[in-house]
């Protein structure tokens, strides 16, 4: 069985921590990368250990750079090890990867932990590139020939501002298709994953505040499921497929469906409990409403037939709901033989 497979990252990582050989040097490390418990920041280690925040940055950057010379000769127990299964496994990825995502493949539980340890193996690793988390970007691993950290930057930058000025959620595919110099979709799909400002759902990608991609509340969410479905849906339904989603927070009630129904202006009751998006190009209003703007439209007198086939396509009622408008309303007329007008103005 080849080496690689069988490494335990923790275990390597503690081999490497034991050859520093000052305790408050490997203090520093573990707590700094989060080896041991979690990450903590240069002010508490520099609490801890009595010395001062940029002290300890000092430190802690010296470490790094005596780990990876002696990383870079051979001299670091199993880097070469776990360097050459990282490469295999962001190669398969699309040749970069979220350290979260990289920790899954190289480790069994891929918790927090994992990814500590991965972190600090590939921070080691001369043939792999370290992108640290901040506001824009996820913490990232890359293979070195392909990326370094401006490179990464910019390329993961710019697959943001293709997927901006589409204004629409993308394909992978369809990203791919849009961008230029990347072999597979893989590669592109990597780097979308690194970004912070974009987010996905199933295969559609997008900015983080496009609701299709990533539905921060009820109402969003009933318009993602609208759009998949592509056609108007009762409330109930609505709740069954958000039920089935793969929503985060998908335990809402029936009731609290429809109340969100009714109050937001996206969505237009078009028949009993049946629900459109107004952008399909349902309006708000009643049946007679819905007449009133037909006969306009029209001009002229209508045919019954003629007026309850218009009113069916923005509207799921019975035909004897439409008819019943017609005799019963005193917007409307019968000016001849099964035809009405709009009553005069008075």
């Amino acid at each position: 069985m080849d080496e690689a497979k069988t490494l335990d990252i923790k275990q390597v990582a503690k081999e490497i921590l034991e050859t520093i050989d000052r305790e408050r040097e490997r203090e520093i490390i573990a707590r700094r990368f989060g080896l041991y418990d979690r990450k903590e920041t240069l002010e508490q280690i520099g609490e801890l250990l009595g010395i001062t925040r940029e002290r300890v940055r000092q430190l802690e950057k010296a470490i790094l750079i005596r780990l990876k010379m002696s990383a870079e000769k051979g001299e670091l127990p199993h880097v070469s090890q776990v360097e050459k299964e990282f490469v295999k496994h962001l190669s398969e990825m699309g040749r970069a990867a979220r350290v979260s995502d990289l920790a899954l493949k190289a480790s069994k539980a891929g918790d927090d932990r994992d990814k500590a340890h991965t972190a600090f193996l590939s921070t080691l690793a001369p043939s792999l590139t370290v992108l640290d988390e901040n506001d824009d970007y996820h913490q990232a691993v890359a293979i070195a020939e392909y990326f370094d950290d401006k490179k990464l930057k910019t390329a993961v930058t710019a697959i943001v501002k293709t997927i901006k000025e589409h204004k629409e959620p993308v394909t992978i595919p369809q990203l791919h298709e849009m961008t230029s110099g990347y072999e597979h979709p893989d590669h592109v799909k990597a780097l979308a994953s690194i970004s912070k400002r974009l987010a996905h759902l199933k295969d559609q990608w997008g900015l983080l505040k496009w609701p299709l991609v990533n539905p921060k509340n009820i109402r969003d969410k009933i318009y993602v499921i609208l759009q998949e479905h592509g056609k108007p849906m009762h409330f109930s339904e609505i709740a069954g497929k958000i039920k089935e989603s793969d929503f985060k927070r998908k335990d809402v009630t029936t009731q609290a469906i429809h109340n969100e129904l009714i109050k937001d202006a996206r969505f237009v009751l078009i028949g009993r409990g049946i629900y459109a998006l107004k952008e399909w190009g349902y309006a708000k209003g009643t049946v007679s409403d819905i007449i009133v703007k037909i006969l306009k439209k029209s001009k002229e007198p209508m045919h019954r037939d003629d007026i309850v086939r218009e009113v069916l396509k923005s509207r799921q009622v019975k035909e004897t709901t439409i008819l019943l408008n017609l005799q019963g309303k005193s917007q409307f007329k019968r000016v001849a033989k099964a035809t009405y007008a709009l009553a005069e103005d008075k």
